[in-house]
């Protein structure tokens, strides 16, 4: 991380401000977009609280159709819920507390909460220590029973149950990094970034960006545990820093966008044995661009056909095509997000929308996505709302008429 990185990350730790958020309808919003018949999708936003504005994570809608979005609405209070995801029933947001102390321990915190309809608010059913601190990224598996975190500080996973009775658990695994890289800064121990599962819920790959290595690890969905798989890690070029990773719809690509190099590397995946082999190595950059940059985010377009990545530095969206035959990637656009600091983005389920969270201008931008190639365009829409970090689509209902 930059030196501006590390400051949201680790000093902005602390009590949230209750202040109150001044919310602005963008653009085109308003009596049309509400009547719209077309529907609208929910989104929620994880932020970061301390000495912002925020007090927790936000709802919003989202014209299906125009990407009108707004108002935003308090959903829950919580404390620098800086990442959320969603439980495969719907049901349930699991959201990461980024802090370096809870309780009286050095660890971050993991909360659970359950949706209502109609409103989408979100009510807090239990919080557990995420055995690590600073967590950044929690994932949910296929069964919606374990919430699995990334813990940025101190470099470990953990694996948290989620009871059938909807309660959280105390951790059931927690794995601990080992090693340093070579950035005098940066690496100097392990930094966890992201942990996600395989389509099969066999295995949990986890990016430590302070190793340049991708752990895999055997996850057993049953006792929610977690071990060495026989070919335990892939290094990656030393200096590359691994942040984020996204699976291909077919299961058998996995991307890694690295926040050192500004990289995005692709690797072939073996489903059997979670065993990879890297496939290309590309930078997010267009040639010759200049100056600071640090990758944050990654998705995969539902179809497969795009990849994207966010720059900071470079504030943009960096759009991949691959190819169909070869599975190779080629950069096709780089499209500025018309605001600063891009962190965490989000495609809507049908793919034809994508909403960037610029943290630091506080806004949130929408781009329409083209269906066959999966280049972006402007919409002319965005939201006022501080500190946006992460962004997860809900599920689509019709529009108030």
């Amino acid at each position: 991380m930059s030196a501006g990185d590390l400051f949201t990350r680790r000093d902005f730790f602390g009590v949230a401000t209750v202040a109150v958020i001044g919310y602005t309808l963008p653009e085109g919003a308003g009596a049309g977009a509400s009547a719209s018949t077309r529907g609208v999708w929910e989104l929620y936003v994880g932020t970061y609280t301390a000495e912002t504005a925020s007090r927790g994570i936000y709802r919003i809608s989202v014209d299906r159709s125009t990407g009108a979005m707004g108002p935003g609405v308090l959903a829950a209070e919580s404390s620098n819920p800086s990442y959320v995801a969603m439980a495969p029933d719907g049901r349930s947001v699991v959201a990461v507390n980024e802090l370096t102390e809870y309780e009286g321990v050095a660890s971050g915190a993991v909360t659970l909460l359950t949706r209502s309809d109609p409103d989408g608010a979100l009510a807090a059913v239990g919080t557990r220590a995420s055995r690590g601190g600073a967590p950044c990224y929690v994932a949910v598996d296929r069964t919606g029973r374990h919430a699995l975190v990334a813990n940025y500080v101190g470099g470990s996973v953990a694996v948290l149950p989620i009871g059938t009775d909807g309660t959280l658990g105390e951790a059931t695994a927690v794995m601990q990094h080992t090693g340093s890289g070579p950035h005098g800064t940066r690496q100097t121990g392990p930094h966890a970034h992201c942990i996600i599962l395989d389509a099969a819920n066999r295995f949990a790959l986890a990016a430590d960006l302070g190793i340049d290595r991708i752990q895999v690890y055997r996850f057993d969905a049953g006792g929610g545990t977690l071990a060495p798989a026989d070919v335990p890690a892939v290094v990656l070029p030393p200096g590359a820093g691994p942040r984020h990773l996204a699976f291909a719809p077919d299961g058998r690509t996995l991307y890694v966008v690295n926040e050192l190099d500004s990289t995005l590397v692709s690797f072939v995946y073996d489903p059997s044995s979670g065993a990879l082999r890297m496939r290309q190595r590309l930078s997010t950059r267009p040639r010759g661009a200049r100056g600071d940059n640090l990758p944050a985010d990654l998705h995969v377009h539902p179809t497969g056909r795009a990849v994207y990545a966010s720059n900071r530095g470079d504030n943009t969206i960096a759009v991949f095509g691959v190819d169909p035959s070869a599975g190779t990637l080629s950069l096709m656009q780089s499209v500025p997000t018309e605001g600063d600091w891009p962190r965490n983005f989000a495609l809507d389920p049908a793919g034809r929308l994508l909403l960037v969270a610029n943290q630091r201008s506080d806004s949130i931008v929408a781009f329409r996505v083209q269906a066959l190639t999966g280049r972006l365009t402007p919409t002319g829409q965005r939201l006022t709302t501080p500190s946006p970090v992460s962004l997860v689509f809900t599920h689509a209902r019709p529009a108030r008429r």
